[in-house]
């Protein structure tokens, strides 16, 4: 633990100086950005929400266009994002599971992590409620009523950050899922939308993907998340970080920082803040702030003193 802990250190202080140096350019041509990474691939391992709305297609073009480069974003859950990540077939990861995201921190393979964007989770249903739970302020009385009602429940069962937040609700909410009414997919948030939408189910879902595929689906937001004064239970803040270069020496460090410059940088979290589906914002920006958390940098408990113990 004391070496993945001095990696940790070294990599954040490095990594601080790299991503100063990111976000100083304002273009290609002021800041030289590109000269020295042009015509080579950053691959984004990320959460299929940002990639199933759009997000990341509607922004890319300008990174690409700016250092003459490819974005490779494969889009997973949270949990095989950062498992692609931890093999070394990434170069930086945006996903939204701040305990997951820790885990990764703390044993040494990503570095230099940023609080991105935001929005929250729902919990949808078809307009029929059979449980009742329309409106409920508690997320956790939602899915103990859901539970007694035996009513259809879809759970991603993904291992992503979504499957995460639905176990850790479960969990608080004490009571453990299971039997027929209960069906894990396996699939992305889009695809478990589907099926809840064609069994009459409930299900968990980010707020983002919902409202990308609810002209598609027959499903209605019956829980709101804090966006809509609903529990802070279901916040979903994402966040992003560079795979330590001194754990797989082939991830691309350097392009890896220049992208998380840029992508926190104001001009591209107003245009995070812009995207819209159908009228409505999907995503709302976190990483500029004029007074930036440090907690957002490391693992939530760590500090410059903690023991090495």
């Amino acid at each position: 633990m004391l070496i993945h802990r001095r990696r940790f250190v070294a990599a954040l202080g490095a990594g601080a100086v790299a991503s100063t140096a990111g976000c100083a350019g304002g273009s290609q041509e002021e800041s030289g950005g590109g000269a020295g990474v042009a015509g080579e691939t950053l691959t984004l391992t990320t959460t299929t929400s940002t990639y199933d709305t759009g997000l990341l297609d509607a922004i890319h073009g300008d990174f690409e266009e700016m250092y003459g480069v490819t974005v490779d974003a494969v889009a997973q859950g949270t949990g095989a994002a950062l498992e692609s990540a931890r093999n070394g077939d990434s170069d930086v990861v945006m996903v939204h599971a701040r305990g997951l995201e820790d885990e990764f921190l703390r044993n040494g393979y990503g570095v230099n992590r940023r609080d991105l964007m935001f929005n929250d989770f729902v919990i949808v249903g078809p307009e029929s409620d059979p449980a009742g739970i329309q409106g409920m302020a508690s997320a956790t009385d939602a899915l103990t009523a859901i539970a007694d009602a035996q009513a259809p429940f879809v759970s991603r069962g993904d291992n992503s950050g979504t499957h995460t937040k639905e176990l850790n609700l479960w969990e608080a909410a004490g009571t453990e899922p299971g039997g027929d009414w209960y069906q894990e997919t396996g699939t992305g948030m889009g695809e478990a939308l589907n099926v809840a939408n064609q069994q009459g189910a409930y299900t968990l879902s980010d707020r983002g993907t919902f409202i990308s595929q609810r002209s598609e689906i027959d499903l209605t937001i019956l829980v709101q998340g804090p966006i809509e004064d609903g529990p802070e239970i279901l916040a979903n803040p994402y966040g992003i970080m560079a795979v330590n270069p001194g754990v797989h020496d082939n991830a691309n460090y350097d392009l890896a920082m220049a992208y998380i410059g840029w992508i926190t940088s104001p001009g591209v979290q107003e245009s995070i803040s812009e995207y819209q589906v159908n009228g409505e914002q999907l995503f709302f920006p976190r990483a500029v702030s004029e007074n930036p958390d440090f907690q957002q940098y490391v693992p939530e408990g760590w500090s410059s003193d903690s023991s090495d113990e």
